[in-house]
This record gives structure tokens, sequence and C-alpha cells, in this order.
């Protein structure tokens, strides 16, 4: 029998957080049997660690993966990163002195950091996996302000710490081809890029599936949220933040009441519903046909699958080419189509070229209109074919196989699948 493979994951993000749970342990469960024993450092924050912590250990202990939970440090900005970072890199050496490490898994700049240094000192192969363009995010998201002195240090640190990531890294993974492509034309970075893998977010589409959905708990939803059969429901599924255009989405459901009397806007999110209402009285919209529910993962199928269509507006800013929503290939593999805008990765094109909906290129109420005209011809889009094009491109499965791949070359390793 070989000898396993010692890989360290680093994750900025938390287990006990959704996208820890939905795009991290996932795809190391799977690839844990082909020959790797990994060691799962993940920063996590108080409340959730609380909660959660007892789950994710056990779900980590039945996958023979060692999990090694820091405190998030959330304090003064930059300074609480650096404490993060100096966290991450003191648990690095502890596992390199007890176990070894034959490989390490960085998931976006800040694990990067020490993922780097430990390859020039150890010379330790490394996977950077970028996760979209973080710092350009930052400053898109208004996070960073360019005009205060150190978060343009900070800025120009981290865009010069991409160039070593990109240049050093053994292998580099994309969320989106438009990503892929916009490194491709960067005259800055001197190697060759054209072996980035690109792995969106993917989805566990045995879960979001037709199949998870109870009629039970949907006639619950229904009796609790007021839906009748003949209401026509908008969707909106996850946070709502910087990047997801909640006025705009909301103009687009007043032109759509107009013209459907019965349409009613459901927020399937755990956010603050005062945000969300007191912008609804902004658009002069009745507040009696929007509905806020959050929901926990067990019942995100049924409650998702009231949708007649969902929607969601990212803002289409440079740093965006790189992002991938996770809520794209859930909805689809739940059968509900989108409509969505253009210019953030690959989003546009994976709707438009596989008729899975409808993608609008212009925030206005003539567009709206446009869409809303054949919005029943969308609403009827066969559950099957939205299903197909979510396997096509984001199932757990075709990224677990992308990730194989990925990490063989990483490790120029001949285990056996």
């Amino acid at each position: 029998m070989e000898e396993l493979k010692n890989v360290v994951f680093i994750s900025y993000d938390g287990m006990t957080d959704p996208l820890g749970q939905s795009q991290v342990l996932p795809y190391i469960s799977k690839l844990g049997p082909l020959g790797y024993k990994f060691h799962l450092i993940s920063c996590e924050k108080k409340n959730n660690f609380d909660k959660h912590a007892n789950t994710i250990k056990e779900i980590c202990d039945s996958n023979n993966i060692t999990w090694h939970p820091l405190d998030f440090q959330n304090g003064i900005p930059v300074i609480s990163s650096m404490q993060n970072i100096k966290l991450i890199g003191k648990k690095l050496l502890e596992i390199k002195q007890n176990h070894g490490i034959d490989m390490i898994h960085a998931r976006s700049y800040v694990p990067a950091i020490k993922a780097l240094a430990f390859k020039r000192k150890y010379d330790i192969p490394f996977l950077f996996d970028m996760r979209g363009f973080w710092p350009d995010e930052r400053v898109d998201g208004k996070i960073w302000n360019l005009k205060i002195p150190l978060f343009k240090l900070v800025y120009n640190y981290f865009k010069k710490k991409e160039i070593q990531f990109l240049e050093e890294a053994n292998e580099i993974v994309s969320l989106t081809e438009a990503g892929k492509k916009e490194m491709l034309s960067w005259k800055h970075i001197k190697r060759d890029l054209s072996n980035i893998e690109v792995i969106p977010c993917c989805a566990d589409l045995n879960f979001f599936s037709p199949k998870s959905v109870s009629e039970e708990t949907q006639t619950k939803f229904k009796e609790e949220l007021s839906i009748s059969n003949n209401d026509f429901i908008l969707s909106y599924l996850g946070s709502i933040g910087s990047w997801y255009m909640l006025d705009e989405m909301l103009q687009f459901f007043a032109v759509l009441k107009a013209k459907k009397s019965n349409a009613k806007f459901l927020f399937v999110t755990k956010d603050s519903p005062d945000f969300i209402l007191n912008k609804v009285k902004e658009f002069n919209i009745d507040p009696n046909d929007i509905i806020i529910k959050p929901s926990e993962r067990s019942e995100l199928p049924s409650l998702i699958s009231l949708s007649d269509v969902s929607i969601f507006f990212i803002l289409p800013a440079y740093s965006k080419k790189a992002s991938s929503p996770t809520k794209q290939a859930e909805l689809l593999g739940l059968g509900v189509p989108i409509i969505c805008n253009d210019n953030v990765g690959d989003t546009g094109p994976v709707v438009k070229e596989n008729q899975a909906g409808m993608v609008i290129s212009e925030f206005n109420k003539k567009t709206y209109e446009q869409v809303i005209s054949k919005i029943d011809e969308i609403a009827s889009i066969d559950t099957e074919h939205l299903r197909k094009v979510a396997k096509s491109y984001a199932s757990l499965e075709k990224g677990y196989e992308s990730y194989k791949k990925v990490y063989r070359l990483c490790l120029n390793s001949d285990l056996q699948s």
C-alpha cells in the first residue's frame, strides 16, 4: 500500500460557515481515499463555531480529516489579518514538524502568503486556489478605500503578492474562464498561465434536486408564508451584501408586479428583513408582496422550489470577472430558471448558451419589460434541461474530477484512483 500524501488545506473561510460546508468539505472528503491525508486549517468565527463545531468535527472524523480550527481574528482592519496570517503560519509549522507536509492547498490570497513562504523555505508544492481577484474585490466592494494611505499600501502589497502566487504556485485554479482570460492578458506576469484549471463553485446536485423536495414541507411553507397556487413567485437566494444589486432587483419586481398582479418576491436569506423592507418602501412596493424567509440547509430545496423564476443581479465590477455564484448551480439543479446580468464571471454565457433563463446587460425599465414579456416562457423551461445544464459545468463530481487532476499535477504523483 502506498504511503498517504500529507496535504494541508488552508481556508480563510470557516468550515462552520456555509461556504466551508459547500465548497471545501465535499471535495476533500472525496479526494482523501485517493491517497491523501488531509490536515484542514480554517479560520472560524466564534458564533458559527459554537453552533456547528460538533457537526463539522463529526464530518472530518468520519472522512479521516484532521481539523485544525483557528479563532478568526476580526478586530482592527489589517492588524487582525496579520494576526490570522501568523496563526496560520504557526499551525503549518506544527503540522510540518509532527506529520510532514507533501503539498499545501491555499484557498485564496491570505492563506497563500504562508503557502508560498513554506514553498520557498521547504520546497513544498502549493496549489493557489485563488477564488477570484481578492484585492480588487476589496476595492470594488468599498471595503478598502484607496484614498486612505493604509489601504492603498495593503492593496499594493497584495497585488505584488498576486504576481508571486501566480508565478510560483505549482498549479493555479480560477473560478471562471473569464477570469482566466483576463489573467492571460496580463503582461506583467512572466510565467505562462495557459494551464490554469477552471473549476467553478459547484453544488451537490443530489441535494439540490427535485428529489429532495418534500410536498409536506412545501405545503407548510405555503401556509406559513401565505403563498397560493396562483401566485407567481420570483425568488432571490442568499445573502445581500456589497455585490448584490437589491435596488435594481426591486425595480425589476415593481415592473413585474405592474404586469403580473399575482407576483410575489420571495427572499430566502438570513439577512435582516428590516434592511430589505426599508428598501421596499423606497420603491413604493406593497410589503405584503414581499416574503422574507430564512431557511436551514435541509429545507432549502423545498423552499426554493416554490419559485417560478429566480433572480440575481450582481455589480458588474472589474473583480467580478473572476466570480462564480454558487447559487447559480443550486437553482439550476432544482430546475429553477434564472434571470441575471452579464459581465459577472461565466454566469451570463452559461445561462445564454444553454437557454437556462434570461440575461440582461442594462438596468432600466425598458430592459426589464423586455424580459418580463417572456417571463412565462422562461418559467416553463424544462426542469430536466436545467439540471443537465448544472451537471455539465458545476456538479460536485465534475469539480472533484478537476481537483483530482490538479492534485496529481501539483504533486507529480502516480497514485491510482
